[in-house]
């Protein structure tokens, strides 16, 4: 089904309305129920919430800590416990929408016997409630238990969205908004929409209204905090253009690499290929487990999704390639290494045979090949669930039955969420640390300041090293990159080692489990800035830069600091092997105003060469006024 406007019209319109009921009725919760007033930022002592029940009275109680480290270290006041609640409503709401989109999402592809679609009279739930007769009460409760039980199964695979116990899954619509929701979910005119992947980004561009936006640009020319970055440029990137930029620096990529020997030549519709174009076929062939594809503001990861559909092809290819040419004919990644630091065997020597490889293919590209970040972590959880889903439906393609489809692990998205800010219990956890471990892990989240604003763009890998050599060796000391990389993973992995520890004790309280997880979110994401890349893909916030990270960001990138889509173009070069192809959707007056001159000078020739571009000029991304160009640069070897 094509995503013309008036089914975009129609999707916006449903997406608002779930919001509202969700919004409405989560706030009603939490004032009438937990205590806590969304207009006023009052909060009610748990001592005089005497109605409650001792389940209800444990979500208090955790929403309360959820409060507190959202605030951090900001002062306990009225106004900062409005932005608290308010934060809470909203990301309560948006993740009770995305976990039933993507109930309906799996049914629409298999996974699911009817669920939702058709609420309490669905045939997953009618089954259901015969084995479970009156034991968990009146039908709504029955169906809410019912929809908790494939919550936490799901939530193995897909914590980020389906976690009940994390701080943006703890409420739960009550029977009556519940029943108005589905029935928007169900209505006639959007049931087609749950078996197309694009809807997750739909959904995810339209929770934000587009006169919220103008507001916020109205109150302010440059964004003024990480919300208003993420939502003043929340604009979903065409199918048209996605296939364009991804044939052009991955496409263009196996094509190189095998002389022009593969699938992907008629494959990829806007591969630019000569005619009689016959590249030299490299003497060795990449294995796939070592391409890595990042986009540094994925948001729906709409890039990937279409990445994924080449990366299936790429597998093929590789396995004919070696079983032609024989073991060792597949070259390593330039490190030697794979995605987890490990040597990698041959594809024939790690498989017993071509079906049990293709099996494990969708499992191979979701934790080895695609790598997405975003500051606003909705985008990460609705990210990680596009590209589970993506897997499901090429093992349904497959006619893999569901209970012999590998395990997807975590993936590699990642918010770039706040580091933790509560003193006391960064006190508390470095009293159990080795002296010099403690003094990293503070520099370390000193390090992380700025992070939900500024995502990829920190440059970790340059600040980490000079961490290393304050904290292990001494200032002024030189240091080998390899010593470098040694100390700082064997620090890294006695902190994580400990945060683990410090989120399992008995003794944590629920805002000491938030702490840790948030730490080691800000482990994993300083170590995919040391990553280098195959190909860096995106369509990057564009605009005056923020207030708060103004200077930080003029300091880091001197050449390119007028504009954040420069920054970013900038930083996905840095991020990219040497050979390695950037694609970006942009503005296109970068590309002749005088402001720019310096970062086209010595960044776009002086770092890359410019091979491909497309100037696409207004109403390229929904309602953005801008005119884009979309193009593709190769790093210099």
């Amino acid at each position: 089904m094509a995503f013309d406007q008036g089914t975009r019209n129609r999707l916006q319109r449903l997406v608002g309305d779930c919001r509202r009921l969700l919004v409405d009725e989560f706030s009603l919760q939490l004032q009438q129920t937990y205590g806590l007033d969304p207009k006023a930022g009052e909060i009610t002592p748990l001592d005089r919430l005497a109605h409650l029940s001792d389940r209800d009275r444990h979500t208090a109680q955790l929403l309360r800590e959820t409060l507190a480290h959202y605030r951090g270290a900001q002062a306990d006041n009225a106004e900062q416990r409005k932005l608290g609640i308010e934060r809470i409503v909203r990301e309560q709401a948006f993740t009770v929408l995305n976990r039933l989109a993507a109930l309906l999402m799996m049914e629409a592809r298999g996974l699911l016997l009817p669920t939702l679609s058709q609420g309490q009279q669905s045939q997953a739930f009618e089954l259901y409630r015969r084995v479970a007769g009156t034991a968990l009460g009146e039908t709504g409760d029955t169906y809410r238990v019912f929809l908790f039980s494939l919550f936490d199964e799901f939530a193995q695979e897909l914590p980020a969205l389906f976690d009940r116990y994390a701080p943006q899954g703890r409420l739960f619509p009550r029977e009556s908004a519940l029943m108005q929701v589905l029935d928007q979910l169900n209505h006639h005119e959007v049931q087609p929409l749950w078996a197309e992947d694009e809807t997750l980004g739909w959904i995810y561009q339209y929770f934000n209204s587009a006169e919220e936006r103008k507001a916020m640009r109205k109150a302010s020319q440059a964004p003024r905090n990480s919300r208003e970055l993420a939502v003043r440029n929340q604009f979903f990137t065409p199918r048209y253009v996605v296939e364009f930029l991804v044939d052009n620096t991955l496409g263009r990529l196996w094509f190189d690499w095998t002389g022009g020997q593969t699938s992907l030549r008629d494959r990829c519709q806007y591969l630019l290929v000569k005619p009689d174009e016959q590249p030299e076929p490299a003497p060795h062939l990449r294995d796939p487990r070592t391409i890595k594809l990042l986009d540094p503001a994925c948001g729906s990861m709409h890039f990937g999704l279409y990445a994924f559909d080449l990366f299936l092809e790429i597998y093929r290819e590789a396995w004919d390639w070696e079983q032609t040419h024989g073991p060792g004919s597949l070259r390593p990644s330039p490190s030697g290494r794979g995605a987890e630091g490990a040597t990698l065997k041959p594809l024939s020597q790690s498989y017993p045979d071509q079906k049990a490889y293709l099996l494990d293919v969708p499992r191979l590209i979701t934790e080895h090949n695609l790598y997405g970040v975003d500051i606003d972590p909705r985008a990460a959880q609705i990210a990680s669930l596009a590209l589970w889903l993506r897997a499901q439906r090429a093992w349904h393609q497959a006619a893999v039955k569901a209970q012999d489809r590998p395990p997807i692990g975590n993936g590699q998205v990642l918010a770039a969420i706040a580091p933790p800010a509560e003193r006391d219990l960064r006190e508390r956890f470095a009293r159990d640390l080795d002296p010099l471990d403690a003094e990293l892990f503070e520099k370390t989240l000193q390090m992380l300041k700025g992070l939900p604003e500024l995502g990829m763009l920190l440059q970790f890998e340059q600040e980490l090293s000079q961490l290393i050599r304050q904290v292990y060796v001494g200032k002024g000391t030189d240091l080998f990159a390899e010593q470098e990389q040694e100390n700082w993973q064997q620090a890294e992995s006695r902190l994580r080692a400990a945060l683990t520890t410090f989120a399992q004790e008995a003794r944590a309280s629920y805002q000491g489990r938030l702490f840790a997880q948030d730490a080691l979110q800000g482990l994993r994401l300083i170590d995919l800035t040391r990553a280098r890349f195959d190909v860096v893909v995106m369509n990057p916030p564009f605009g005056a830069l923020a207030a708060s990270t103004k200077d930080r960001l003029a300091k880091a990138y001197p050449r390119s600091k007028n504009d954040l889509l420069a920054i970013f173009v900038e930083r996905g070069l840095a991020l990219l092997r040497s050979g390695g192809r950037l694609g970006a959707i942009t503005s296109r007056t970068c590309f002749f105003l005088s402001s720019f001159q310096k970062w086209r000078e010595e960044i776009v020739l002086g770092v890359a060469t410019p091979e491909v571009m497309a100037d696409l000029g207004h109403g390229v991304m929904d309602d953005a006024m801008v005119e884009a160009a979309a193009y593709c640069l190769v790093k210099h070897g």
